[in-house]
Parts: C-alpha cells; structure tokens; sequence
C-alpha cells in the first residue's frame, strides 16, 4: 500500500490498516483493527483511556463522547466496517496518473448527499499532502483540485475518495449525464413504490382516525394495523434504502450527514409502530412512515431534476465537437468526389488542413472559408439566434453550424485550442469556486446534524419527565422536521440556474463571486473602442463639395479601394454594400503609404485620400469644417475636390440602452479610453455620459480605477482588447468582450461570448434576481428551522406533519431557484 493511501484510509473514522511489516498488537477500541505497538494515539472514554490505531480513529472517539454520544460503545454489538483496501488500491487508479492533466482537474463525485459530504471531502483532500486547493460543487457533483504534480498524483487523490466512502472518475460530460439518468430512473421507481405504499396504508389509516369511539372493534382496528405493516415494508426496505445507506456510510466515517436523522426517523418511527402493533399498547405511525419517504424521495427527485439542469449546459458545449471530420486531400477547388475524402477524427486535425463541412454539420476547428458560401448558426457559441452570411475568407468559429451549403474550411487552429474548446475550459472554470453566501452556508449545514442529534437527545429525555407516552414521538419528530439540505442547495441551486441561464444569453460567469459582487458594485467602468463601439471604422457620413452627386462619389472612392485591406477602406466598401450605388472598375491603382491612393475609373484620373494628398491635384485648400472625433477621406481629380467621406467607430446599437439600464440601477457609468479626450467626450455625450475621460494608458487606467477603490467604490469593468487586461484584473468584477483578445477574456471574470453588448445589461438583471433569489432560499431555510425545530421539541408537531415540513423546505429551495432559468 503506497504511504498516501495508507495516511488517506487510517485518517477516516472507522477505516484504518497498517502495513505487514508492523508489529500488532491488542485490537482498536474504535474500529477493531490492531494497533501498532509504537502507537500513541488514545481518548478517554467512560473514564477510561482507550488506546486507538490512528489520529483518525482517536479523533472520532473523542467526538462522540464530547457530543454526548459515549452510549454508542456501551450498547454496540460489532465494529464498524471497513473501507475496502482493495478497491481502495484498485489498480485501475494508476491510469489517471497518464493523463495529461497537469496538476489540476474537475471529477465527478457520486453520493453527495449534503453540506456534511461537502465538508469531509474538501476536509480529507486538503489534508493530502501536494494538495493546493480543493472545491466542491453541490449542486452539479463536481469537484475541482489543484495540486503540485510533484507531490501528489491524480490516483492518490481517488483512492482518498474512495476510502471515505465516495465514488470519483475524472468528469466526462457524457459518462456524468448516464450516471445521473441511472439514478433519475432508480429514485423514479423508489419515488413509484413509496407513493404507492403511502396512498393504500392510507387507506386504512383514514377510517380508524375517522372512526368515533365504540364504533370500530379493537379486532378491526388491529386488522386495519397488520394490514398498513405490510404495505409499508416496501417503502421502508426498498424506497427508504437510500437514506440508510447514506446513514450507515455517514456513522461509518464518524460524521453524520442528513442521511443520519432522516434513517433514524425513519427507523424509529418504523420500530415504535412494529412494537406497539405487537404489544397492543401505543400509537402506530405507518402513515407518516410512508408519507415522510414518499416526501423526502420527492424532494430528493426534484433536487436531482436541478443539477442535471444544472449540468446541461456544460454538456452542450462539450457535445458542440463533431468527434469526426471529413479530411481534404489536395486542391479545393478540383475536388470530384468522395475519394477524395478521408473521415479522420476531429482531435487529430492540424493547422492548415482542409475539412469538408456538408449542410447540418459542425465544423470540427477553427477555420477560415476557402470554398463556399454559406449562412452558419453561432447559438452554441454566443448565444444569438439569428444565423450570419459567411463566404471565402471569412472564419468559422469550432462549434459552428452549417446551415446552408457545403463549405471547405483551412484550419487555423487546433480543435484543442479552438472557441469553444476554449469556452468550455471557461465554464469548467464558472463551477471551480464558490461565493461568500455558499461557503457561509456550507459552515452552518456541516454543524448542524451535530446540533440536531443532541436536540433529540435532550428533548426525549425532557419529555420521559414530562410524558413519557409522548417522548418517542417528540423525538422522531425533532429529527424529521430538520433540513440542513435547504441550507446547503440555497446557494448552489441558484447560482447553477443563473449561470444556465446566461449561458443561453450568451454571458459566461467566469468566476462565482461574479454576479455577487455585479450586483453590488457602485461604478461600472468601459472602454470605448471595441465596447462600446465596433472597434472599426464605418462610414458616417459622404458630402459632396464639387458637381459630382455624392453616391457617385462613392462609387468611385469604392472601386479605388477594391484591393485596400486597409480599415478605412473596407469601411468604404461596406457602405457601398448597403448603399443603391454600385462600384466601378479601377485601373492603374497606385497606392502612397500614409497618403491615399490613385487610380483610373472610367476612364478619369481621382486621387482618394488625405486632404494634402488629394491637393496636389485638385488645387487649392479644403474648405468644408471636419467634425469632431471623425477621420475624414476626401476625393478630388484635376477638376477640383469632388467629396469628403467622413469615417468614425461606429457606436453600437444597443450602447444607449445599455447605458441607461445600469444607469436607472443606480450606479455611476465612466468611460475610460486610451482615446484622445475629444474622441472619448464626443461618445459619453452621445450615451449620456457625465464622465469621460481619454488619453489614459493601460497602467493609467489601472491607477484611476484603485483610485475609485480606496475611495469606497466596487468597481465593475467592461473592456476589450489585451491593453485592458491589467485593469480589468484589477477591477472588483470584470467583463470582457467574447471577440476580443483572448487575453483579456482569460483575466476577466465574466465574458459576453457574441459581438453585442445587450448582454451585459441581462447579467445585471440576472445578479439581481440571483442574490434576491438567494436570500430568500437562505432566509427561509433558517426561519423553517428555527420555528420548525422548537415546535417540534415542545410537541406541536406530530412526525406525519414534520415530514411534510421538512420535504416541503427543501422543494421550496429548489423550485424557487429554478425561477432563473426562465427567460
């Protein structure tokens, strides 16, 4: 056994092995196994010190005495079992350690019950030696850990799992989706049973309640009795096994989870009824038996309906790859048929390769159109509905969807290190970490059982002085009524929806603090190039200043420009596109770097370009005024200047609104730009604005915004290109635009995946109803508690009514946070 198991398994309360090279003697007091005869670790129970094999079996005993439990070594009858060694060492394991997963990944973990499962786990993990950082998600079952590769391996960490009770694999979208179908049809037929038995026990529950004295014999009422026994036992032994393997496994470890009380309700509500059907002399409770399972399963079905919504859209994204593609060989363009076609699997495609993508395909890469046209479909990938035109020499995103003709795509990137294999590291990312309000709730749920169990202890022990015919049912009714689960899936549940939710819009939450600290920030802070406008010059506006009409003028100033890759000149071009006029045909075009260019058109010589560049020829000086923050082109041949075209980056089209909706939220909008200050007034004048301010550097801008920070601002950034990197980490909460550099995507905390800014607006919105959803989860789980529980330690409520209590608190949690997913 490698010495990292060995530390993992004797750390776990009830499961701990030496090696054969020791030597044994006298057994473990706590688990039974032998103690080694240079062992130290003891606690003191009953009285008397008791030696123990391990720190982890010492520390679980002086836990149960300090909570009152000593009772639990006086009246057991067998040690606790043991973890599986084998499988604990399964030689399977070491086939992790192969992979490539360079010191950090996200596993699926199976039977996570509650808040108590969350913390053993990040608790035993961070205890592994190399082990830096552990985080596990609730809500989607997934586990993230960061280790140094050179004091851990992926295999130890399993086998620590595994050892505690846990099933774990490496996440695999496709294998986590059958896992969670399995136990959605396996809690389906649980759920079936358990409402069948509950409606025919009621059956002859109702007529003895309803019965008056003296009108039912004590024949019937035993009959009526028997008959409700047999009908709950298979809602006790097959739909209730969940809850007690989950106890048993809990009891096992040596810290109770949910499944603890809810077994223990369930058990001793059970055997109070066997008994007082075979004495004659008590109150059965098999109704509420078969009620309290059928609501628990219940919830428990709608608990797992969550997070496999939850799970959805991961498993889009990652599903968004065709596995395969169809490979080219040799020249696009002479292609004949399908001999020319190799299948070869998506992964093993390389820069430059040529992929045919046929009419309803995805393309397996990056790439760019080298033959084809076609309109694609990018709402995997940025969430708009609306399909766009591409042709020759336009990129095609991976992921992307064909859905006109058949294309021919040169790769540019690997499908590794393709949009959305990018996207989806991103989003494995969102679910890595956990905000404030979650891991505040996962403090309280973990202590909670322990509190709960001591209550129950108390209150039965109240009541025998009291009234001791009441005393069991009071107990069973302490434990039944708790729910520690509504405390621990307030949080996860709400933020899973949420982050599903913007997911479709096209906004990706990085970070999990992202829409906590959005919805609370003061000032929210944007870039102007590339945010709030294009980030590429368009045409404004064209006047004519000579007897040429202006669209004609256009016409011209398009076909000088046919071959100009230049930005100014494709602006050029595209208002031709969208214009009724129609380029001509240029010859003898010469270009002058940072002058313009010259040419023929029909027949004419026309210079197009700087003001001092088109004077040479027509003469003169130009006379027409030059707006503010406008770059202007003018025209103009040996007749004399013809016309100016005067070019801008073009604000987007929902800035404006943008704006105002986090303005009317009360918090305060800046626009900082590497711009000239004009450039930068002129745009927050025309979104309504107050404070611009331009000329700044990356490291200027980073300055300002720890300026608003140490003046008591939260400070949400909303940038673009690599020059907002510095500042958009250095910003409380940050935003970057989907198609600007990967750089400054990978530094923010959250990302608007499409080429628009409604978005960023929705998020705000979303944050908002999240938190308020989450609050609402968080403040009605502990008021159900806090009322619920003395009520029922005093005896107000009876077990029937405590279950449904404790069934409705948790359905109420998970319900109220799937309100977010709706559009």
């Amino acid at each position: 056994m490698s010495a990292v198991l060995e530390e993992a398994v004797r750390d776990t309360a009830g499961a701990s092995a030496g090696t054969a090279a020791r030597a044994l003697t006298a057994g473990c007091f706590h688990c039974g196994l032998p103690v080694p005869h240079d062992s130290h670790w003891q606690a003191t129970v009953g009285g008397n010190v008791q030696r123990m094999c391990c720190p982890g079996c010492a520390a679980a005993a002086q836990a149960i005495v300090d909570g009152g439990f000593a009772d639990y070594y006086a009246t057991r009858t067998a040690y606790a079992t043991q973890a599986d060694i084998e499988a604990a060492n399964a030689p399977e394991l070491e086939l992790v350690d192969g992979a490539d997963l360079d010191g950090a990944a996200s596993f699926t973990v199976e039977g996570i019950r509650c808040a108590a499962c969350v913390w053993l786990i990040e608790r035993r993990l961070q205890q592994l030696p190399g082990v830096l950082d552990v985080s596990l998600n609730v809500a989607t079952e997934r586990l993230f850990v960061r280790w140094d590769p050179s004091g851990c391996r992926p295999s130890a960490i399993l086998r620590t799992l595994r050892a505690i009770g846990y099933t774990a694999y490496p996440h695999d979208a496709r294998r986590h989706g059958e896992q969670l179908e399995r136990a959605r049809k396996t809690l389906f037929r649980q759920l079936f049973v358990a409402g069948l038995s509950m409606m025919q026990v009621m059956m002859y529950a109702v007529p003895v309640y309803m019965a008056d004295e003296g009108t039912m014999d004590a024949a019937m009422t035993a009959l009526m009795h028997w008959a409700s026994f047999f009908l709950t036992l298979p809602a006790v032994l097959y739909s209730a096994r969940p809850f007690f393997a989950g106890a048993w496994r809990d009891l096992r470890r040596g810290l109770p989870g949910m499944d603890v009380p809810v077994a223990l309700g369930i058990g001793a509500a059970f055997v109070g009824s066997v008994h007082a059907l075979a004495t004659g002399r008590g109150d059965v409770y098999f109704d509420s038996v078969t009620m309290f399972v059928f609501l628990l399963l219940g919830s428990r079905y709608l608990e797992l309906g969550a997070r496999r919504k939850a799970a959805g859209a991961l498993e889009r994204l990652q599903q968004g790859l065709p596995p395969s593609a169809l490979r080219l060989r040799g020249d696009p363009q002479l292609r004949r048929g399908d001999e020319d076609l190799e299948l070869v699997m998506a992964a093993s495609l390389r820069v430059d390769d040529l992929v045919l993508v046929r009419a309803g395909q995805a393309a397996p890469a990056d790439g760019t159109i080298v033959d084809g046209d076609t309109e694609v479909d990018l709402a995997l990938l940025t969430g708009e509905s609306r399909t766009q035109h591409r042709g020759i020499g336009d990129p095609v995103p991976g992921g992307a969807v064909n859905v006109a003709g058949t294309i021919v795509l040169r790769v540019t990137s690997t499908a590794h290190d393709s949009t959305l294999a990018m996207l989806v590291r991103l989003v494995e990312r969102a679910g890595q970490g956990k905000p404030a309000l979650a891991l505040w709730a996962d403090r309280v749920a973990a202590w909670f059982v322990f509190g709960l169990l001591c209550l129950t202890v108390l209150a039965y022990v109240a009541w025998l002085q009291v009234d001791p015919s009441r005393a069991w049912q009071v107990a069973i009714a302490v434990l039944v009524v708790s729910c520690p689960c509504a405390l621990s899936l307030a949080t996860p549940t709400a933020l899973a929806a949420a982050t599903d939710r913007l997911l479709r819009r096209g906004v990706l939450a990085v970070q999990p603090h992202t829409l906590e600290t959005f919805d609370r920030a003061t000032h929210v802070v944007f870039d102007k190039t590339g945010t709030l406008t294009h980030g590429r010059p368009v045409l404004r506006q064209t006047l004519s200043v000579g007897t040429v009409p202006g669209f004609d003028c256009l016409r011209i100033a398009a076909a000088l420009e046919a071959d100009n890759p230049h930005p100014l000149a494709t602006a050029i071009r595209e208002a031709v596109v969208a214009s009724p006029a129609e380029a001509g045909r240029a010859s003898q075009v010469q270009f002058t770097v940072g002058q313009g260019v010259e040419g023929w058109v029909e027949g004419r010589y026309y210079r197009l370009g700087s003001a001092a560049w088109v004077a040479g020829v027509a003469g003169g000086v130009a006379r027409a005024a030059v707006p503010a923050g406008t770059t202007s082109v003018w025209l103009g041949n040996s007749d004399g200047w013809l016309g100016r075209f005067d070019l801008a980056d073009g604000l987007r089209q929902e800035a404006a609104d943008v704006v105002q909706r986090i303005r009317a939220s009360g918090k305060t909008v800046i626009l900082l730009s590497g711009d000239e200050q004009h450039a930068a007034q002129a745009v927050a004048a025309r979104l309504g604005i107050s404070t611009a301010i331009g000329g700044k550097l990356p490291q200027e801008k980073l300055a300002y915004v720890r300026r608003l920070q140490q003046d008591g601002a939260v400070v949400a950034m909303v940038g673009d290109g690599i020059n907002d990197a510095a500042v958009l980490r250095g910003a409380d909460v940050s935003f970057a635009m989907g198609r600007g550099a990967e750089l400054a995507q990978l530094h923010a905390d959250g990302v608007l995946m499409g080429d628009s800014l409604a978005p960023l607006a929705d998020t705000l919105d979303t944050a908002r109803r999240t938190l308020a959803v989450i609050r609402q989860n968080l403040a009605w789980a502990t008021v159900y508690n806090v009322a619920a529980i003395p009520a029922a330690a005093v005896g107000l409520l009876n077990p029937w009514l405590a279950g449904i209590g404790m069934a409705a608190s948790s359905a109420v949690v998970v319900l109220n946070a799937l309100r977010l997913r709706k559009d």
